[in-house]
């Protein structure tokens, strides 16, 4: 851009304005446009304006008109201009309320005047009657009313071209400011020529680099609040006098209107953001001419303030140059105060944008990344107990502020009282410790009191890493009272997005400054510092403070740590929650209002008591994610035990499949749906032929109930045959076949039409081994049942019914060919095999989709549950052709739940999970894994008498002789509270309640199961 020297006034200033009289002026009118009536002089710079007020014979009320005659010096060009820019909008936009062309009889819109008139050009134009806004109260309502009217007209004149707009020489086209730095020395007081001083350099710094890739436009360039004209009855606002229209950077439109219609405003952001929201509604800008608007307004109010001084030190009886210059000095001396990057973050906000440029990206990114990043302490803490450190108002503990040391002092012994490891500080917390002098609002009232990070109170020098790579910004030591201490900022590149965002660590040790210097790459998990004590840390207890900065501000070194609460909606979009990288649950930033003690006697008022809870003092469980439940602390357990939620707790495409088509439709199976067949359809490929056949039901009880019924109604028997020890679910047709249950407390032991066959157990039991030879020796026993029941006279079982892996009986993996070996019996006595998989189905295994394909053998009828909905609720029963046309003996078989739609899309995204994320393949490796773990533990300590599992399907068994077998019951189960306090679930199963089971989501990765080893390790090594 091209900048004129320090241009001369124009030449109107230098010719007095036209003079003519109110006679001779009528005599005109009425020569011209054949108009009569009473003429009231205005206000004007340079031309002669009068209002003309013509009766209108037929309606007796005035019609108004603005008759204007043109400063000699005035170019016509300029005023064909205004011409035509107004014969435009009322082309464009006839309801803008602005002055409408009244053309003479010979149909022209300017005149010639005789040169005995002075020669001077005419024109004249419809009167806007109302008020100024100068003179208006200044109403949200109106503020809105004008950003509107500016926003039509911007954008009514898009695409209007004039070649007399293209003035590259007007001294007061807001592209040519820079002309006016040569005015600066004729500012009169000293301090004001030092701010303007400041603001140009400012404006080299925000406006200057970007202005070529602003868009131009024909604007107004004068919406002043005398050229602004209310009408209070409509609500509307009207605009006249365009003689300073010219092509300029669009935007400067809004920043000229802004820099008038806030002179008076006690509230430059909110008020200004009223004004810039509906402009912007009506004529949206860009992301660069947002970055400027505020720089613009204030170089508006530059302009305004050079020109004028330097005017008047060449008319110094022309006191109509400086009239303005108090309140454009008073609102320049306001915006000095602030940070004008800021202020457009406001504006963007108001304008319906996010209020910074990068948001829209970063943000996404964040979110889409959030559960990625490094941790940024060495300790999982999420993992580790916390308790919550407030400055909030009425806070306990606000009276040791003043010493950091006493402050630390009592939040350790807080942490001591309940047994937690840290602190958290919270993000977006309005705290009372700055309504302090040092953080007055740059705005003039109130303080930036409402924190913008997420603090982490922990010991004196633990270290800190970097969540993510990045390059150092600066590393400073802030060292005022109350700032932060050593501190570092890191950039980093938001992905492939083309962004990039900040992220500062405050309250370090002075160590940090000599870890790290400006423009040193940092990985991922690199060290960047130390948490700083008492002494480096500025007054502060120590704690790390941590904030996401998307946009610094032009700050360096430094960032602003609170924000004034009634932006926080701006700050919010600059410094977004840092939860975002840290991925805490968001319990963890909350205090529970029901403890623990509370809700579990409302639990025992209110659920029966045949319902158990885990452990003596149980967990309140609030979330899950992943392989992870997370209490009401946000602490996070590693769910080692819930093979339900099979493919990871809350799985995002499960919940998402689930929330579909829950809104789409749910209803019974009596009405053809694509979903159900389907799923029925994709279920039954995933098992062996002639499996096909699929009965969708709502639990895994209510499935191996039918499995029983088919059993019972095919064979024609009523026996059914099971393992010891084995459980099928909780309705009395299950109950009466799971030794679990009805050889335990409560249970009236074996139902006569039940037999038990001896649990194949290869380390317990009588046939020690998982060879053939030990599998049909335990099948043998499967035998003597069929010959039990034959000897009361029965023909035979109706079905065998057996977990593929035993489950309750101590994650027991079969020896080799017992299925084999049990199922061809039964099936020569008339009865039907049933394989259980409701525990072990869905590629838990990891080897086999299925836990009956390692033995080898094809079941007539499979069941499913638990994993089959990841914690939702359905099951399924899948048999062959021939025995489901062999069950329909006329007595219908109908499940008011089962098999619905939600139920099937449920399904459906289980098994898409378990396909695209290879989880079979995992449950294999990681398994394989497990268990290695687990094996080098056994050589460690003897009380680990056997580890044995398949996949991610896995049981320890405690003993206290290797040799005798003898339980260590006990010890187990002080392992499983010591697990337990390490953030680690775990539990007992077997018949003596010493096997360690282990079943977790089947998404589980190699650090947590490293993670469990060293646990156990020490777990081991307490008793």
């Amino acid at each position: 851009m091209s900048q004129p020297s320090a241009p001369s006034a124009s030449s109107a200033f230098d010719i007095p304005p036209p003079n003519l009289s109110q006679e001779r002026l009528l005599a005109l009118l009425e020569e011209h446009y054949g108009k009569t009536g009473s003429l009231k002089q205005l206000v004007s710079e340079r031309d002669q304006n009068m209002r003309l007020d013509e009766k209108d014979g037929a309606t007796g009320k005035d019609r108004r008109y603005t008759v204007k005659i043109a400063n000699k010096g005035e170019d016509k060009a300029l005023l064909d201009l205004q011409i035509a820019a107004l014969e435009h909008l009322q082309a464009v936009d006839p309801s803008l309320a602005l002055p409408q062309i009244l053309c003479s009889k010979t149909g022209n819109s300017l005149i010639q005047l005789p040169e005995a008139d002075g020669g001077n050009w005419m024109r004249t134009v419809s009167y806007l009657d109302g008020v100024t806004f100068a003179d208006c109260e200044k109403t949200k309502e109106l503020r809105h009313a004008l950003g509107q009217t500016m926003g039509r007209l911007t954008q009514a004149l898009q695409g209007f071209g004039h070649p007399a707009a293209h003035q590259p020489d007007f001294l007061w086209n807001l592209d040519n400011v820079e002309a006016c730095r040569a005015f600066i020395p004729d500012i009169a007081d000293e301090a004001d020529r030092a701010m303007v001083a400041r603001f140009f350099a400012l404006y080299d710094i925000i406006s200057k680099p970007l202005f070529a890739r602003l868009p131009g436009a024909i604007i107004h360039h004068d919406a002043n609040d005398l050229n602004l004209i209310v009408d209070e009855q409509k609500g509307t606002v009207g605009l006249i006098d365009f003689g300073d229209m010219v092509y300029s950077r669009r935007v400067n439109e809004l920043a000229v209107t802004l820099a008038y219609a806030l002179m008076e405003s006690d509230d430059l952001i909110s008020d200004g953001s009223d004004i810039v929201a509906a402009y912007c509604a009506e004529c949206p800008l860009t992301d660069l001419e947002m970055a400027v608007l505020p720089m613009q307004m204030a170089m508006r109010l530059v302009m305004s303030v050079c020109i004028s001084s330097h005017r008047a030190a060449s008319y110094p009886d022309n006191a109509y140059l400086t009239i303005s210059q108090k309140p454009a000095f008073d609102l320049l001396a306001r915006l000095d105060r602030l940070n004008l990057r800021f202020v457009a973050a406001a504006w963007r906000k108001a304008a319906g944008k996010c209020a910074t440029a990068n948001g829209d990206k970063v943000l996404p990114w964040l979110k889409a990344n959030q559960s990625s990043f490094a941790p940024i302490f060495a300790r999982p803490l999420k993992r580790e107990a916390r308790i919550l450190v407030s400055y909030a108002k009425g806070a306990e503990g606000l009276e040791l502020l003043s010493d950091g040391n006493a402050h630390w002092a009592f939040i350790q012994q807080k942490m001591t009282e309940t047994e937690a490891t840290y602190a958290i500080g919270l993000y977006a917390e309005d705290r009372d410790c700055y309504r302090t002098d040092a953080f007055k609002s740059r705005e003039g009232s109130g303080w930036r009191s409402t924190h913008l990070g997420f603090d982490v109170f922990i010991d004196v020098d633990t270290p800190i890493f970097a969540p993510l790579d990045g390059e150092v910004v600066s590393v400073v030591n802030n060292a005022e009272y109350q700032n932060y201490g050593p501190t570092v900022i890191l950039k980093h590149q938001a992905g492939d997005t083309g962004s990039h965002f900040f992220t500062l660590y405050g309250h370090l040790s002075l160590a940090t400054l000599d870890l790290l210097s400006p423009g040193q790459q940092v990985k991922a998990g690199d060290p960047i510092g130390y948490i700083g004590d008492a002494s480096v840390n500025v007054g502060w207890a120590p704690h790390l403070h941590f904030q996401i900065i998307l946009d610094l501000l032009g700050e360096t070194g430094d960032f602003y740590g609170v924000g004034e609460p009634n932006r926080m909606d701006v700050w919010g979009d600059i410094c977004p929650d840092p939860n975002l990288i840290v991925d805490f649950h968001p319990a963890a930033f909350e205090t529970d209002a029901t403890s623990v003690s509370d809700l579990k006697a409302r639990r025992d008022h209110a659920i029966g008591p045949s319902l158990s809870l885990s452990y003596k003092q149980p967990l309140k469980i609030v979330g899950g994610k992943g392989q992870f439940l997370i209490d009401q602390t946000g602490r996070e357990y590693l769910d080692l035990v819930n093979n339900i939620c099979h493919v990871g707790h809350c799985h995002p495409h499960v919940v998402e499949a689930l929330e579909k088509q829950a809104r789409r439709l749910n209803t019974n199976t009596r009405y053809l749906h694509d979903t159900i067949i389907n799923y029925a359809e994709r279920l039954a490929a995933t098992l062996p032929d002639p499996l096909s056949v699929v009965y969708l039901t709502c639990s895994g009880s209510e499935a191996n109930e039918l499995a029983m019924r088919m059993a019972r109604t095919v064979s024609g028997n009523s026996d059914m045959i099971c393992v010891n020890w084995g459980y099928h679910g909780n309705t009395a047709a299950n109950v009466a076949v799971s030794p679990y249950k009805f050889d335990r407390n409560g249970g009236a032991g074996c139902p006569p039409n039940t037999q038990i066959a001896e649990m194949p157990d290869p380390y317990r039991g009588r046939f020690k081994g998982y060879g053939s030879d030990s599998g049909r020796a335990y099948a043998q026993d499967v035998g003597e049942c069929i010959a039990a029941i034959q000897t009361k006279g029965h023909q035979g079982p109706a079905g065998f019914i057996a977990e593929s892996m035993l489950g309750c009986g101590g994650q027991v993996v079969l020896p080799d060919g017992y299925l084999a070996h049990a199922y061809d019996q039964v099936r020569a006595a008339g009865g039907l095999c049933i394989a259980d998989e409701v525990q072990i189905g869905f590629g838990r295994d990891g080897e086999h989709m299925w836990g009956f394909e390692y033995q080898k053998v094809i079941p007539d009828i499979v069941t499913m549950g638990k994993p089959i909905g990841n914690g939702h609720p359905m099951a399924a029963v899948v048999t062959t052709p021939q025995i489901a046309r062999a069950f329909a003996n006329g007595m219908e078989y109908f499940n008011s739940f089962g098999g619905n739609p939600v139920s099937c899309a449920v399904g459906m995204a289980v098994l898409d999970v378990i396909e695209q994320e290879g989880l079979q393949d995992n449950a294999l490796k990681m398994g394989t894994y497990f268990q290695q773990g687990l094996k080098a533990l056994a050589d460690k300590y003897p009380l680990i008498g056997d580890v044995r599992g398949r996949g991610l399907y896995i049981g320890a068994e405690l003993v206290e002789d290797r040799e005798s077998l003898e339980p260590a019951t006990e010890k187990a189960g002080r392992i499983i509270n010591f697990m337990k306090n390490e953030a680690v679930l775990l539990s007992t199963d077997g018949p003596f309640d010493n096997v360690l089971k282990i079943k977790p989501p089947i998404c589980i990765k190699a650090e947590h199961i490293d993670e469990v080893i060293e646990k156990l390790d020490r777990a081991f090594a307490t008793l």
